[in-house]
């Protein structure tokens, strides 16, 4: 099949990949602008840009889409089959899902109709939820509001968002690789889906720096939830006498102390450091401070010191 395909972040590499690898034609590939990035604001490409120039492919970087009248031309040029959308990070106007001749198919991080919007992965996680998965759609011009062609379910218990993102970006390649394989040999007829029903509708919208704070006012699972959620980025923190800590591999700790007041230290040793939350204790195995990497507490109390007694959280 000719495809026009729409993606940005890492998470949309993998079914780029796979496509171009199914032998599919790859005729355009279409990102975000490079963005600086770091402290240094160095000016960077997207790591779909980056992965498809690798493979050779023709790569456009519109600041946006609505209203480009050059952009739709050349989508509309390129006379192609269908164009396959992951994680791209803006709206498409009704003109360019109708340019390819079987519209736009969304690779999305969740099981619609929950957890429409920017950042399914990090909110399934934060809000505990047991199973996500990948949903094939069909677009249309709402957000994320498309019928639904295929849907996967997976167990993300216990999962950071690291690991539940390449979970995802597998399955997602997986998928859209399979569907249009059977596109090709049964046509229009294997892109039919079933409504949304909007009634069962939840939202994800962008995560903010700021939510990446951890409250040890609040119970250990909602301590643990958010370290988990916020693995990669922003990376949930606290503050030691002051200074941000980030925070990553908890665990329940089982030990009682009563008489204990949320966000103490209560313990530090080679397995971490045990802190106190709401209803229950926590232990964080991995911290790491500004300017310095992240690494286990047995590691780094081997040249510095954490004391026992401190409440963090305190600025």
């Amino acid at each position: 099949m000719k495809i026009i395909y729409m993606g940005t972040p890492e998470f949309a590499v993998e079914p780029l990949k796979r496509l171009k690898a199914d032998g599919h034609e790859i005729a355009l590939v279409v990102t975000q602008p490079d963005r600086p990035k770091n402290r240094g604001k160095k000016m960077l490409p997207t790591p779909v840009k980056e992965a498809a120039l690798e493979m050779g492919l023709e790569v456009v970087q519109p600041e946006k889409v609505k209203g480009n009248e050059e952009f739709l031309e050349k989508i509309r040029e390129l006379d192609a089959d269908i164009a396959v959308v992951a994680a791209y990070g803006q709206i498409l106007p009704k003109e360019v899902l109708e340019a390819p001749r079987l519209g736009c198919l969304n690779i999305h991080a969740s099981l619609l109709p929950k957890l429409r919007g920017a950042a399914p992965i990090q909110r399934a996680l934060l809000e505990g939820y047991l199973y996500s998965g990948i949903t094939i759609m069909k677009m249309n011009e709402g957000l994320d509001t498309g019928d639904m062609i295929d849907k996967r379910i997976v167990s993300i218990s216990g999962m950071t968002a690291d690991e539940l993102h390449d979970e995802l970006m597998d399955l997602g390649a997986e998928m859209i690789s399979e569907l249009l394989g059977l596109a090709e040999t049964q046509g229009e007829e294997a892109l039919r889906g079933e409504p949304q029903d909007d009634a069962q509708a939840t939202y994800a919208p962008r995560i903010e720096k700021t939510e990446a704070l951890v409250d040890f006012n609040e119970t250990a699972d909602d301590a643990f939830l958010k370290i988990n959620a916020m693995d990669s980025w922003p990376g949930a923190y606290t503050y030691y006498k002051g200074q941000m800590m980030k925070m990553k591999d908890p665990e329940w700790y089982g030990s009682d102390y009563t008489d204990s007041k949320c966000g103490e230290i209560l313990e530090v040793s080679k397995k971490g450091i045990v802190i106190k939350c709401r209803d229950s204790q926590l232990l964080v195995k991995t911290i790491q401070f500004p300017g310095k990497r992240a690494m286990s507490v047995a590691e780094f109390i081997k040249g510095n010191e954490l004391e026992e007694g401190v409440i963090l959280g305190q600025e």
